[in-house]
């Protein structure tokens, strides 16, 4: 059977992972200033990382082979919280008057979740544009 719209499980693969890595680049920013979490730890930055699948194609006719992302791991960044001198705050230091910040740069967050969005738009366009491509191909076979 002919697949009408191919190479576009890739495009919808990537939607999926761009929409995790969303959701991970809000959940950091959310928790930008959360000093205890539940470990009584400062929350650590969280960082998806992808990686691209070889789909294997079943049966005898293989043209070619589709890639696809995924969405490997989600792993915690091991850079050490910000410390900031707050006397008198209920989570510094008694002995040194320091409370420990998350390891969440609101900037590279911002700055990661404008390259995801862009990522997303793309994939997307893609997903529209192979749409419009196979609806104008059914049309020339209706004439």
């Amino acid at each position: 059977m002919m697949k009408l719209m191919a190479g576009l499980d890739s495009s919808v693969s990537a939607l999926q992972a761009e929409r995790v890595r969303l959701e991970v680049l809000s959940q950091n920013i959310a928790n930008a200033n959360v000093t205890k979490a539940a470990n009584g730890q400062p929350y650590q930055r969280q960082i998806v990382r992808f990686e691209t699948i070889l789909q294997e194609k079943l049966g005898q006719d293989s043209e070619a082979v589709p890639q696809a992302v995924k969405v490997a791991r989600i792993i915690k960044d091991n850079r050490p919280p910000n410390e900031v001198y707050q006397p008198g705050h209920p989570d510094a230091d008694p002995a040194t008057s320091l409370v420990r910040y998350p390891n969440v740069n609101i900037h590279e967050e911002m700055a990661d979740m404008i390259a995801s969005s862009r990522a997303y738009e793309a994939n997307l366009a893609v997903v529209k544009n192979a749409r419009t491509m196979t609806l104008q191909t059914l049309a020339i076979g209706r004439r």
